[in-house]
């Protein structure tokens, strides 16, 4: 499972979606799924965009959680 943190970047910046989506030229739906954590697919030209915002790495945004192996799998 791949877990997204763009809420907790976002509560960080005080940034709400429509703000995200304004300061990276992005779709509002494509930030609300990340922001749920819904997305099927992620454009790499998003996630450029997001860690240039937040002047974080893909490593800050993303986490692979391996459910197979948590302990409560």
């Amino acid at each position: 499972m791949i877990r997204c943190h763009l809420g907790r970047l976002m509560g960080e910046k005080k940034m709400n979606i429509s703000e995200v989506a304004k300061a990276t030229d992005a779709n509002r739906s494509a930030i609300s799924a990340l922001y749920h954590e819904t997305a099927i697919r992620v454009d790499l030209e998003l996630v450029d965009r997001l860690c240039r915002l937040f002047s974080c790495s893909v490593s800050d945004l993303f986490e692979f959680v391996d459910q197979e192996r948590a302990p409560n799998a």
